[in-house]
């Protein structure tokens, strides 16, 4: 009868003695190509100008949606330290804002998989509700004395945000991937 599983080796009362190690012949050992070759070292930076017109802009489109949330916490955080002396309203404004929005993530991120949540919401709401949460962020702090602060943040920050979003190779710093994506046309002709 055949045995499945793990085999149990029980202890017995005379101790066994192991076999002799021996050493493996190195004549019948299979050879290492990797071992005989010498050791490379390349270095990649993350960062690269594409010369295609629509090559950078499929990659302004592919970090601004890959690093949009990432994009709005610097924007949020820089306008936070400029209006953290002065602006004590606006501090908060700009704090229960930010939690409305980490809600509506939590509530997204929950209810994915629901589907009496699924039965409610029809349609992608994020294209209308984070443009809603940006608007009213804003007026809020216009409202509050806060609207030049605004304008210096964000004359600040767009040029930063923007020269990381052309120069940044997001897919995984491959060069045969980066003359792949190059070569092919953003817009494509049938």
């Amino acid at each position: 009868m055949a045995s499945y599983g793990a085999a149990v080796q029980r202890p017995s009362a005379v101790s066994e003695t192991p076999p002799p190690q021996t050493q493996p012949d190195e004549s019948k050992q299979i050879p290492n190509p990797e071992k005989d070759q010498p050791f490379t070292f390349r270095i990649m930076c993350p960062f690269g100008i594409s010369f295609i017109l629509e090559s950078a802009a499929s990659r302004i489109i592919n970090d601004l949606r890959k690093f949009g949330l990432y994009y709005a916490e610097f924007v949020w955080i820089v306008l936070f330290i400029m209006l953290f002396d002065e602006h004590k309203i606006s501090v908060v404004c700009l704090v229960v804002m930010k939690e409305v929005a980490i809600l509506y993530f939590l509530l997204l991120h929950a209810g994915a998989n629901s589907v009496l949540f699924r039965g409610l919401i029809a349609f992608d709401t994020m294209p209308i509700v984070l443009p809603l949460l940006a608007i009213g962020t804003c007026i809020a702090l216009i409202f509050t004395g806060a609207g030049i602060h605004l304008l210096i943040t964000l004359a600040v920050t767009f040029p930063i945000v923007l020269a990381h979003a052309v120069l940044c190779v997001a897919d995984d710093c491959s060069l045969n991937e980066e003359i792949n994506q190059e070569s092919e046309p953003f817009v494509s002709t049938v």
